[in-house]
C-alpha cells in the first residue's frame, strides 16, 4: 500500500493549492488541520514520504492515509477528521430546545436568587426538573454537554452584554447638526471665521475626579536595585472635584475651571470666562450635552443679560461621544494625568 500511494500523483488545482497554503500558515485553525495542509502541499511537490513524516513529526503511515483520503474524497475533505463511532445521541431535539429555552430565562424567573445562570446551576436545575417537563433524556446531563448544546445555538446565559436604547426621537437630526458644526470648522480653518462668529467651543464636564494625595514622597528608580518609580501604598483622599472644560475647535486651546460641583452656577462661571477671553460683538458657538445645568431657568436668565452672545448646539441624548472635548478628556487621563495621584 505504501508503495502504491507514494507513486501516485496528488495534483492540486489552483484554488486547492491556494486554500492549503492559507491554512498552512494559519494561527487560529486546529493543529491537525494545519498539519494535513502542509503534508499535502509537500506531497504534491514530490517530497519523499520519509522526509514529509520527519519534518511534520508524524508517522509515514499518517502520510499514506492522508494522501489516500485526499485522492479518494478530495483535498479539502481530507483536511477534516472522519466521523468516529460512539454512543448514539440520546438527547432528543425537543429536549435540546427545552434546555435552550430554559437558558434564555433568568434564574430568578424560576425561583433562584441569581441574576444570571452558571453552567453548574443550569445543569443541576435541568437534571432536577427534566422528567417533570417530559424530557427524561436529560436526567444525567453534565455541565460539558449543556455547554455544547448552548454553544451550537450561540447562547451564553452566563454573560451580560450591554446595549443602549435609543431614547431621543431626534437623534439623527441632532447628530447631523453637530457634524455640520465640525464640517464648518474645517472650512473656517481655511477661509477664516465669519464676521458674526468669534469662536466654536466643544464643552463638557468631567465630574467625580478623585483628588488623591501621597503620604510619602515618590522614590526614583535606582540602577541595579529598583527598576521603577516607587510610591507608598497609603494615600490621602481630598474628596472629588469636577473639571469644566471648553475646547476651542479652531486653535485647540482649552478653557477650564476646577470646582467642587458642576451646577448651573459653575457653568455660568465658565461662560463668563469665555465672554472675557473672546472679542465682543460676535457669537460664541458651543457644542454641549443636555445636562440640566445647560437648560435651567437660572441659565436662561443669565443668557438674557447678554443676547446673541452664545449659541448652543446640543448633542443628542446618549450622544455625548459626539462631543470632541471627550477626546481631550481621554488624552488627559491616559497621558498627562497618567500615574499622578489624581484619579479620573
Amino acid at each position: 500500500m505504501a508503495t502504491s500511494v507514494n507513486r501516485r500523483q496528488l495534483e492540486l488545482a489552483a484554488e486547492e493549492r491556494s486554500e492549503l497554503e492559507r491554512i498552512s500558515v494559519s494561527r487560529t485553525m486546529s493543529a491537525s488541520r494545519i498539519m494535513r495542509a502542509r503534508l499535502m502541499l509537500a506531497f504534491s511537490k514530490g517530497d519523499p514520504v520519509s522526509v514529509i513524516a520527519s519534518s511534520l513529526n508524524v508517522s509515514e503511515s499518517t502520510v499514506h492515509v492522508t494522501v489516500a483520503r485526499a485522492l479518494d474524497r478530495g483535498v479539502l475533505a481530507a483536511l477534516k477528521d472522519l466521523q468516529r463511532p460512539g454512543r448514539p445521541n440520546i438527547i432528543t431535539p425537543e429536549a435540546s430546545e427545552w434546555l435552550v429555552n430554559l437558558a434564555c430565562q433568568k434564574p430568578k424567573d424560576v425561583g433562584y436568587p441569581h441574576e444570571l445562570w452558571t453552567l453548574d446551576l443550569l445543569s443541576k436545575h435541568i437534571r432536577r426538573h427534566c422528567e417533570a417537563a417530559g424530557h427524561p433524556s436529560l436526567a444525567r446531563i453534565v455541565r460539558s454537554t449543556v455547554h455544547k448544546i448552548l454553544s451550537r445555538r450561540e447562547v451564553q446565559p452566563h454573560k451580560m452584554q450591554y446595549y443602549l436604547e435609543k431614547r431621543d426621537a431626534d437623534f439623527d437630526t441632532k447628530m447631523a447638526q453637530v457634524l455640520c458644526v465640525y464640517k464648518q470648522v474645517a472650512l473656517y480653518r481655511d477661509k477664516g471665521l465669519p464676521g458674526d462668529l468669534c469662536a466654536v467651543i466643544s464643552f463638557d464636564e468631567k465630574p467625580g475626579v478623585q483628588a488623591i494625595g501621597n503620604t510619602a514622597p515618590d522614590l526614583p528608580p535606582v540602577p541595579g536595585k529598583h527598576r521603577k518609580h516607587s510610591r507608598d501604598h497609603e494615600y490621602v483622599r481630598h474628596g472629588t472635584v469636577s473639571l469644566l472644560a471648553g475646547l476651542d475647535l479652531m486653535n485647540g486651546s482649552v478653557h477650564g475651571i476646577v470646582r467642587d460641583r458642576h451646577r448651573t452656577a459653575e457653568f455660568i462661571e465658565l461662560l463668563t470666562l469665555l465672554d472675557e477671553r473672546y472679542p465682543k460683538g460676535a457669537k460664541i458657538r458651543i457644542v454641549l450635552d443636555n445636562h440640566s445645568a445647560h437648560t435651567s431657568r437660572e441659565l436662561r436668565a443669565f443668557l438674557e443679560t447678554m443676547p446673541d452672545r452664545f449659541e448652543f448646539v446640543f448633542t443628542p441624548k446618549h450622544g455625548s461621544w459626539l462631543n470632541m472635548v471627550e477626546i481631550f478628556f481621554a488624552k488627559m487621563a491616559n497621558s498627562m494625568l497618567r500615574s499622578i495621584p489624581v484619579c479620573l
